[in-house]
Formats: C-alpha cells, structure tokens, sequence
C-alpha cells in the first residue's frame, strides 16, 4: 500500500529525488484532490527553503495584483 493512500484532503507534495522514495506505483490512489507532484532533486534543506520561497512569492504576486486592481480606481 501507498504512504497517501486515500488521503483526500492532499492537494500538492514535494517529494526529493532519492533513490528508494517511491517504492510503490499506488502511492497516492485514492489522492482525489491532488493536482500536483513536485519531484525535486538536493538536499532536503535546500527543497524546503525552495517551497518557502515559492510560497512567499507566490503571496506577494497575489498581493501585488490586489493593488493594482485598486490603484486604477483611487482617487489622485
């Protein structure tokens, strides 16, 4: 059996690349909301100050659109 089987609140992973992580080619049935695997090579330090990064930017992306919807809008 897979380590996320029918985990169904599991939406996106980030898994090393390391010989032996996938054992399985169930891992993750029963996955219904997982839309995204992300296979990423490194150390593991490295791969969680990635996923820090990409969060961050993806909140200051979502940020500075809010205020660029506003800004047309704003009185001068």
């Amino acid at each position: 059996m897979g380590a996320f089987v029918n985990c169904r609140s599991l939406e996106r992973i980030t898994i090393p690349l390391k010989d032996g992580m996938i054992t399985h080619d169930n891992l993750f049935a029963g996955c219904k909301k997982l839309n995204h695997v992300d296979l990423v090579g490194g150390e593991v330090h490295e791969t969680i100050a990635a996923l820090l990064m990409e969060e961050w930017r993806n909140e200051m992306k979502e940020e500075i659109d809010s205020i660029n919807q506003i800004l047309p809008t704003a009185p001068g």
